[in-house]
C-alpha cells in the first residue's frame, strides 16, 4: 500500500513577519472604533440638548405674547348688545395702548347652574380658560363687566406690578376680611413672591377687580376656589365669600396674596357707606371705577350708570 507524501516545504518562504502583527492590527482597529463611537455619541447628545433648549425657549415666549390679558365675563343673555359693545371697546382701547390682550368669555359657556350654583361662579372657570388660552401671558386682570378703565394712560406694571412698587403699596399685618378678621396679611412678603393682588372695601374682599399671575400656583388657586364643596356651601355672596374663606384658611394662598389700597384698582361711582363711603369713590385720575351692586339693585341701571361714567371718560 502506498501513502501520499506529505507536502514539501516551499523553497521560497514568505518574507519575515512578526507573530504579533495581526494581533496588534486588530487591537488598533478596536481602539479606533471605540473612540469613534464616543465622539459620535457625544455629538448626538449635544445636538439633542441644543434642540431641546431651542424648543423650550420658543415655547416660553412666543412672538406677540401680551404681558397682560384683561378678562371680562359677559352675560350675553341679560345684557344688551350695545352695552356689551361699549364694555369691550373700553377694554380694547386700553389694551391697544399698552400691547395687552383681551378675553371676553360668555357666562353661558360655563353652565354652573347645573350644579345649583349661582351664575356668578362662572368667573372662576372663565379665568381657568383664559390661563389655558394664553399659557405664556404673565398676568391676568379680572375685571367685572360693570366697570370702566378710566385712566387708560396707566401701565399695570409701573402702577402696581413692579416688585418694589407692589411692596410699597402692600397692606401688611392687615385683617384679610375687615374690620376684625383674626387672620391678617403677612408682614414680610416680597413683591416678587406675590401671585394674587386684591383690594378690600368695608364689607370684604373685592373679586370684581383683581390681578393674578400665571403659573402652577394660579391653577391650584382657581381649582381650589372652584371646589364643588365650596360651591355647595351656599355662601351668601357665592364665590366672593368662598374666596374670603380660602384666603383666610389656606396658608398656601395667603402667602401669595397682596392686599393693596382700594383706590389703586377698585373705586366706586357711588357713595356707599358700607363699602367705604366717600373714601372709596372715584376721583379724576383714578385707574378703574366699578358700578358695584348695580346688577342686584332694582332701582339702579348698570348700562345707564356705565354711560354716565363713559361720557365722563371721553371728556377727560
Amino acid at each position: 500500500m502506498h501513502f501520499a507524501y506529505t507536502p514539501r516545504k516551499s523553497s521560497h518562504p514568505p518574507p519575515y513577519t512578526s507573530r504579533g502583527s495581526s494581533r496588534s492590527l486588530s487591537y488598533n482597529q478596536r481602539r479606533q472604533l471605540k473612540i469613534g463611537a464616543i465622539i459620535l455619541s457625544s455629538l448626538v447628545f449635544l445636538l439633542l440638548v441644543l434642540s431641546r433648549l431651542s424648543h423650550s425657549g420658543a415655547e416660553r415666549i412666543p412672538p406677540g405674547t401680551p404681558e397682560v390679558v384683561i378678562v371680562t365675563l359677559i352675560d350675553d343673555e341679560h345684557m344688551s348688545k350695545e352695552y356689551i359693545s361699549k364694555i369691550q371697546e373700553n377694554r380694547k382701547d386700553y389694551a391697544a395702548r399698552h400691547g395687552y390682550g383681551t378675553f371676553f368669555p360668555s357666562i353661558s359657556s360655563y353652565p354652573v347652574a347645573s350644579t345649583n350654583s349661582p351664575p356668578s361662579w362662572s368667573l372662576v372657570p372663565a379665568l381657568r380658560h383664559a390661563l389655558a388660552l394664553h399659557a405664556h401671558t404673565t398676568y391676568f386682570l379680572s375685571l367685572s363687566p360693570h366697570a370702566l378703565i378710566m385712566n387708560p394712560s396707566i401701565n399695570l406694571h409701573t402702577h402696581i406690578l413692579a416688585p418694589k412698587t407692589l411692596e410699597k403699596h402692600m397692606l401688611k399685618d392687615t385683617p384679610v376680611v375687615p374690620p376684625d378678621s383674626v387672620i391678617k396679611t403677612f408682614g414680610n412678603l416680597k413683591g416678587d413672591r406675590i401671585d394674587l393682588v386684591l383690594t378690600q372695601d368695608g364689607e370684604g374682599l373685592c373679586p370684581g377687580s383683581f390681578i393674578i399671575k400665571n403659573g402652577e400656583w394660579a391653577k391650584f388657586f382657581l381649582d381650589t376656589w372652584f371646589d364643588p364643596l365650596y360651591r355647595s356651601y351656599n355662601f351668601q355672596k357665592a364665590e366672593a365669600h368662598a374666596l374670603e374663606h380660602i384666603v383666610q384658611w389656606h396658608p398656601t394662598i395667603l402667602t401669595k396674596l397682596a392686599l393693596i389700597p382700594q383706590r389703586l384698582l377698585n373705586t366706586y361711582n357711588l357713595d356707599l357707606a358700607s363699602r367705604g363711603g366717600k373714601e372709596a369713590m372715584y376721583k379724576d385720575g383714578d385707574f378703574i371705577v366699578r358700578l358695584v351692586g348695580c346688577e342686584s339693585d332694582a332701582n339702579r341701571n348698570c348700562e345707564r350708570e356705565f354711560d354716565e361714567m363713559n361720557s365722563k371718560l371721553k371728556h377727560l
